[in-house]
């Protein structure tokens, strides 16, 4: 069964290079998007309520999202009953030194900031290779 990798991000360009990205790096996942906060939180409510869901190998959360920020969505992810440990790897448009402290301080294992270019963007790939193929 290959691994889950949940990204939450509502910038549809930029779910496409995920994917690209991730496939790029020949990562054997399957990915799973939701586009708002909201819709992240409700995967994990989902995942603690039934025991025969496995948590995801890997979430990739961009902070600025519609319906709830992913600051939210990263508290209520380190609260969950069945995965408070997950990897996340943060994935933004924020340079903000506060974001990046913000989201150290909830245990991200990574921040990568969206690049204008697209070969840059590629790197994102080996980053989520080293956090899924190690765990």
């Amino acid at each position: 069964m290959p691994r889950r990798i949940v990204v939450v991000e509502d910038n549809r360009a930029d779910v496409f290079l995920i994917r690209e990205s991730i496939e790029g790096a020949g990562i054997d996942a399957r990915v799973d998007v939701v586009h708002d906060g909201e819709k992240a939180i409700q995967i994990f409510e989902q995942i603690d309520a039934d025991t025969c869901e496995p948590c995801p190998a890997l979430v990739i959360l961009d902070i600025n999202l519609p319906k709830r920020p992913g600051r939210e969505v990263l508290s209520h992810i380190r609260r969950s009953r069945r995965c408070p440990h997950v990897s996340v790897l943060v994935v933004t448009s924020s340079d903000s030194e506060r974001d990046r402290s913000d989201m150290s301080t909830l245990g991200v294992r990574g921040y990568f900031r969206k690049p204008s270019d697209y070969d840059d963007f590629m790197k994102l790939g080996a980053i989520v290779k080293q956090l899924v193929c190690t765990d």
